[in-house]
């Protein structure tokens, strides 16, 4: 009797030549930021004209804002009690697994000098962090408060990934953790009035 049994093979098709610009783009993003990266470096990376880059993203800047755009990235975790919040949002920051999120942020913070890019970093912390963190929060000044957490994480994943900042490097992750989330505590508890 034969062997009725087909093996199926999974070959994923090579990219499109739109997704071939996507990956090479955001990977030159990341690694050399918006000023660094050409529109002919990356239509040569992906092995297409750079006339066709720009016929199907329009600039270099849409496409930036395009293979940036955070949104299908992970988010904190904001449920769970209020009293160990702080701590979770720095160790959900700072977790291996998000490398790929802090260098889409950073490669964004650097080109914020574009106004378009500018916008897109408001909306993202706004649509991705701040308005879930108000609805959190108690007392009086949950939106000031809900920007401030966000511009001080900001400030961490910028010492922690751009500036590689040396006294920072030299702590241990849940030292790190434990200090950071108490600042961010004294933002999350509500004000004592």
């Amino acid at each position: 009797m034969g062997d009725d049994r087909r093996v199926e093979t999974t070959e994923t098709a090579p990219p499109t030549g739109r997704e071939a610009v996507e990956r090479a783009a955001l990977g030159m993003f990341e690694e050399q930021g918006y000023a660094g990266t050409s529109v002919r470096a990356i239509a040569g990376a992906a092995g297409v004209d750079p006339a066709l880059v720009i016929r199907w993203f329009g600039s270099k800047e849409d496409l930036f804002l395009r293979v940036l755009s955070l949104t299908e990235k992970p988010v904190p975790d904001l449920t769970g009690p209020l009293d160990t919040l702080g701590e979770r949002l720095v160790a959900f920051a700072l977790a291996p697994g998000q490398r790929d999120v802090r260098r889409d942020l950073t490669a964004l913070v650097r080109a914020s000098d574009s106004s378009s890019v500018r916008s897109r970093l408001r909306q993202i912390t706004r649509t991705l962090f701040v308005e879930r963190l108000v609805e959190r929060l108690d007392g009086p000044n949950a939106e000031l408060r809900s920007h401030l957490i966000a511009s001080q994480l900001g400030g961490l994943l910028q010492s922690w990934d751009v500036a590689e900042d040396q006294n920072v490097a030299a702590a241990s992750r849940d030292r790190i953790i434990t200090l950071y989330g108490a600042a961010l505590q004294a933002l999350i508890d509500p004000p004592v009035e």
